[in-house]
């Protein structure tokens, strides 16, 4: 829901700082891969109760989610690039609520529920990306993408808020993390209906 609103705010400067770096000789892949690693680390962290680091990986693994596009637009986007990207992104949305999970018995529950959720809400939006592909539909509402990005009520940048705040009041995960699955479902009944809208006979 943010994330279209965001983007005049967060580009310059991304752009600016991934320039540097593609002139640097930094690939936007390695970018990628240093951010799936990151946020492993953060969810193990996480899993030994060790929040205020896990947020800062989580955060620095944000920055480098947000530096692998545009350093890929100045070198050259790549097919693999763009399949990297969206792994990555669901390497982050399953390793902090597995982190919780582990961290104490009542995260459990929630944080496969949220995981289950989550699984949801991508399966709604590669399904309607790989459709509106091989329609030929473009979207710019969240910049220059590989494939069709699909908006919704709970997208990345409310995704990192519930994430910081998992952190910032660990003893409230079970609550927050509930409330953020139904968020989940209520954006794979909004995919929906645009798919129905989109694609309907």
């Amino acid at each position: 829901m943010l994330d279209a609103r965001l983007r005049p705010l967060i580009d310059p400067p991304l752009n600016a700082l991934g320039r540097v770096l593609a002139d640097l000789g930094v690939t936007a892949n390695a970018i990628t891969s240093i951010g799936i690693l990151l946020v492993i680390g953060a969810g193990a962290l996480l899993a030994q109760g060790q929040f205020t680091l896990a947020l800062v990986v989580i955060i620095v693994n944000r920055l480098l989610d947000g530096l692998d596009g545009p350093v890929a637009r100045i070198t050259g986007p790549t097919d693999f690039g763009g399949y990297l990207d969206i792994v990555a992104d669901f390497v982050f949305y399953l390793a902090v609520p597995l982190g919780f999970g582990l961290a104490a018995p009542a995260n459990l529950v929630p944080s496969l529920v949220l995981a289950c959720c989550f699984g949801l809400t991508g399966i709604s939006f590669l399904a309607f990306a790989t459709i509106a592909g091989k329609r030929g539909m473009e979207t710019s509402a969240h910049g220059k993408k590989t494939f069709f990005y699909n908006t919704g009520l709970a997208e990345g940048t409310e995704t990192i808020v519930v994430f910081i705040l998992f952190c910032l009041w660990p003893a409230h995960f079970p609550t927050i993390a509930l409330t953020y699955a139904g968020l989940c479902i209520v954006t794979v009944i909004q995919r929906t209906a645009a798919a129905w809208a989109a694609f309907k006979p």
